[in-house]
């Protein structure tokens, strides 16, 4: 199971493309409740899962639908209503860290939003992110059977907004972009919020239950051109030709093509699986 936002869902999906060839036609299926992606596989009682929770915590982004909120607010110390779904799964894949750059600052809820809270404090980005994954790591302290489960956290996947950030002053955003960075000798700064990357390597190497850290983030540094840009999916829908044509509005550079770098990050995590097995 994957456990976090649209990029662990990008994994996810580059998983089910990967396994999916082995089943049968008519015996394999696709399944969405809620926040909750089923890909079954029927001849090897097997199911590659997704689900969404952007901050691992609960938050106003939780909605798998409706969750395009600007004011992003999260309850860093909320996560049973998520984790009770995550539980006696083979394999548990978790990241979080797209969401946290919508701002410099994270509103924390004063209360609950079961009780119909809206007050909240603004505390810093890596403040709030170490509450999180403080809260998280206590629960798959608490929740985890290492020796049924063996749990993975991806590090941050990076984004490609500013084709000054690799020396390209006529690119726009990361749409045209055919190779990848290749002088690997200058120093790469593409928006990566780095404090986060050491929070959760700490915290991940700190845990009672063993966590592997999937380090996919310099690698995935130097791959402007992997982007899904104009050939992208908003609400649902391909862009239109006259959105296509204006790139600086709509290429998407987050989210990643397929076949393409996410299939990479699954090989990783393929050999972590083979090598302890």
């Amino acid at each position: 199971m994957f456990v976090g936002d649209s990029l662990n869902r990008n994994q996810w999906e580059s998983m089910v493309c990967l396994v999916q060839s082995v089943a049968p036609p008519g015996r394999k299926s696709l399944n969405k409740s809620g926040s909750l992606s089923v890909f079954r596989i029927e001849d090897y009682n097997a199911t590659v899962e997704f689900y969404w929770a952007p901050f691992l915590v609960r938050s106003n982004s939780d909605d798998p639908d409706m969750h395009s909120i600007l004011n992003r607010i999260i309850m860093p110390k909320s996560i049973q209503n998520h984790g009770k779904n995550w539980k006696d799964v083979d394999y548990l894949v978790f990241n979080t860290y797209i969401w946290w750059m919508n701002t410099f600052t994270m509103k924390v809820l004063r209360g609950s939003f079961d009780q119909g809270d809206t007050e909240y404090d603004e505390i810093d980005r890596p403040v709030a992110y170490q509450k999180v994954l403080t809260t998280w790591s206590k629960w798959v302290d608490k929740n985890v059977n290492p020796n049924r489960t063996t749990v993975f956290f991806s590090s941050m996947s990076p984004l490609h907004i500013k084709s000054l950030d690799w020396e390209n002053p006529d690119g726009i955003k990361c749409a045209l972009e055919t190779t990848p960075i290749l002088n690997q000798s200058m120093h790469l700064n593409v928006g990566t919020d780095r404090r986060l990357y050491v929070i959760a390597s700490n915290i991940t190497q700190n845990m009672k239950v063993p966590v592997h850290f999937i380090d996919i983030t310099s690698l995935s540094e130097y791959r402007k051109d992997a982007h899904t840009s104009v050939y992208t999916i908003r609400q649902g829908k391909m862009l239109t030709p006259e959105q296509q044509a204006d790139p600086a509005t709509f290429a998407d550079c987050i989210h990643w093509c397929l076949p393409g770098l996410p299939d990479t990050w699954n090989e990783f995590l393929y050999a972590r699986i083979i090598a302890h097995s």
